[in-house]
């Protein structure tokens, strides 16, 4: 038989050099420049730090220097810090089960070591000078010499991937490089405000951030970060339910963009990017937010310490959860609560943190009289009438239902009030016009209101059918045929330890064997569906994130289509009191400042806008 190239000898097994394991071990740590920059950060933030400066030249590919005031290294510990898995952050197993700091690997230092040319100088408190070491990326390592240097660290990093060109040359330009360098230092500055950020690149100050340590100063933080626009169309959230906790800015729907470049969530400080976490985020959106866009964001999640392993990854920015549908229900239910109130009068100062500060009260979660702990439970939120509700002063509302209408057969709504004094009570004002068929106009204290009369109408009859049919809960219906499904052992495992879920949600479905199921009936509302895909795609949800929202989503897209059609269309003529009970629901009606896709359904715009635009005054 013929060799084919291949050696029958049996290859000789052997230690590699410290050399070669630390910069296989870079492969995992040392990404990019950027994964450097977040290695020195974390290393001083740990460090105590309170001032951190960090210097750029071209993108990280030639100098990376990060110099912090924390506690320094001492002389002696210096050559221990090169040395692999070296660390002061852990000391036995149960550190490593309650990780506090934000490295701990202590794989970090030596990897960098040997891919660049790398120097260390610091200062320990209570030392008399600096100490300074030097390392050439060639697996030798200079004994520390004395050095200037106030208390704290120094670190700097030249010529990335000098030594291994393969890895060099999957580098990117100049400019994008320095974009994900420049994102790992913002990462850090919003994630300790009590922390000053200093960022120079080629010598030109980029950022200056100064540490604050009140409301008004994590705003601005924020804003210098997200823009001032962010700050204006956030919400500002702060739940707690046990050990959990959330707060932090989240935008309101008619603020969302076309990328997730303003997407910031922090367990416990640090940063990650979860797909649970995520998911959470997009189900308190859901139907709120336009198709293909994001929403922006930077959340805080709090949590006991070995309730979450960061040791998932060499990078540490994925984290596994001990409870995860615990968290994903906190996170998501927390933000959907503040979501649902995004109605006109809401102002970013109203006390909505205080409003709902027991997360226990949300619906959507059953408090366990004996645990403590909070179980998912399917459930809308209702909605709420305030005094002078629409249903008790408008009897002309009915007209906005129909075609045809005598409008004197109600009362002027309009002329009973005086905008001035029914500010408060009636933020949206008073109906004085409709424009082109299209648009209301209306006067309230702060100046011109302008609603989109189909996309608010669209979301009240939306938020009316899907309470309607909460209160009829979900019917179903037996197919005609029923829908035999092919599926992995897993899948059929997965739809039978499910079998209550499904029930639950309108389906009925049995195992046939161990590779096939059949699906008897099905929610009504969706018997025209593409049954077999949804099902699968459910089974997919489930497997991934514990739960999954499919039936809702297509549901909520029939209703959503149901009421674009029963909703008043363009060109249709509305009497003043109709406009004004319009305007009226739209005050009582849950997300009512955006419509079922997401866009705005109303304009404020105040006096002094408006005398600008006509120079008055100047």
């Amino acid at each position: 038989m013929r060799n084919m190239g291949f050696s029958v000898e049996s290859p000789e097994i052997r230690h590699l050099s410290a050399q070669l394991v630390n910069q296989i071990a870079a492969g995992e740590i040392v990404e990019r420049p950027a994964s450097v920059l977040k290695e020195l950060l974390e290393n001083s933030l740990d460090a105590g730090a309170r001032q951190i400066v960090v210097e750029l030249e071209h993108g990280g590919l030639r100098r990376i220097s990060v110099r912090d005031d924390g506690h320094g290294i001492r002389q002696d510990c210096l050559i221990l810090a090169m040395g692999r898995h070296a660390t002061s952050k852990i000391y036995s197993q149960q550190d490593l089960v309650n990780v506090t700091t934000m490295g701990f690997r202590g794989e970090a230092l030596p990897s960098m070591g040997s891919v660049s040319r790398m120097s260390i100088t610091s200062c320990a408190t209570g030392a008399e000078h600096a100490w300074k070491l030097i390392c050439e990326g060639d697996g030798k390592i200079s004994q520390p010499e004395p050095a200037a240097h106030p208390r704290g660290t120094s670190i700097e990093i030249c010529d990335l991937f000098f030594n291994t060109p393969a890895r060099r040359k999957f580098l990117r330009t100049e400019k994008t490089e320095y974009k994900h360098l420049e994102r790992r230092f913002l990462e850090q500055a919003l994630a300790r405000p009590d922390v000053a950020f200093q960022l120079f690149h080629n010598g030109r100050a980029v950022h200056s951030i100064d540490a604050v340590d009140d409301v008004a100063g994590r705003n601005k933080r924020v804003a210098s970060v997200l823009g001032n626009d962010f700050i204006k169309n956030s919400l500002y959230i702060e739940q707690q339910a046990g050990d959990l906790r959330i707060h932090g800015w989240f935008s309101l729907p008619t603020y969302s963009r076309s990328q997730r470049d303003q997407q910031f969530f922090y367990v416990n400080q640090r940063f990650v990017r979860d797909k649970l976490l995520m998911h959470a985020v997009n189900q308190a959106y859901r139907d709120v937010l336009h198709h293909q866009r994001q929403p922006a964001f930077v959340l805080f999640l709090a949590l006991p310490s070995n309730q979450v392993d960061v040791n998932v990854h060499p990078g540490k920015h994925e984290v596994r959860f001990r409870e995860d549908r615990q968290i994903h229900g906190f996170v998501s239910h927390s933000l959907k609560r503040m979501l649902t109130n995004t109605t006109p009068g809401l102002k970013q100062d109203d006390d909505l943190a205080s409003k709902f500060a027991d997360i226990a009260d949300v619906p959507g979660f059953a408090s366990s009289e004996n645990t403590g702990t909070f179980q998912f439970v399917q459930r809308r939120f209702d909605t709420p009438h305030r005094p002078g509700a629409v249903h008790q002063q408008l009897p002309g509302l009915d007209k906005l239902y129909s075609a045809t209408g005598a409008a004197d057969s109600v009362q002027n709504f309009h002329g009973s009030h005086k905008v001035n004094e029914c500010s408060d009570e009636f933020p949206l004002g008073f109906a004085i016009a409709q424009l082109h068929g299209i648009y209301v106009l209306a006067e309230n204290a702060q100046g011109l209101v302008i609603v989109d009369m189909h996309a608010a109408h669209e979301r009240i009859v939306y938020e009316k059918l899907k309470s309607q049919l909460d209160k009829e809960q979900l019917a179903t219906q037996p197919l005609l045929v029923p829908v035999h499904l092919a599926l992995s052992q897993e899948e059929v495992s997965m739809a039978e330890s499910n079998n209550n879920y499904f029930n639950k949600i309108g389906f009925e479905v049995e195992v046939i064997t161990e590779s096939s199921i059949v699906i008897r009936t099905v929610p009504e509302l969706l018997s025209r569906a593409d049954i077999p895909t949804l099902f699968r795609d459910i089974l997919s949800d489930l497997a991934e994130h514990g739960r999954s929202s499919r039936i809702e989503d297509n549901i909520d897209g029939i209703l959503s289509t149901m009421a674009c059609h029963g909703s008043v269309r363009a060109n249709r003529q509305l009497s003043r009191d109709e406009m004004n009970a319009l305007l009226r629901e739209m005050e009582q009606t849950e997300r009512s400042n955006q419509c079922n896709h997401g866009r705005p359904t109303w304009k404020q715009f105040s006096i002094s806008e408006i005398d600008k635009w006509f120079l008055r005054g100047q």
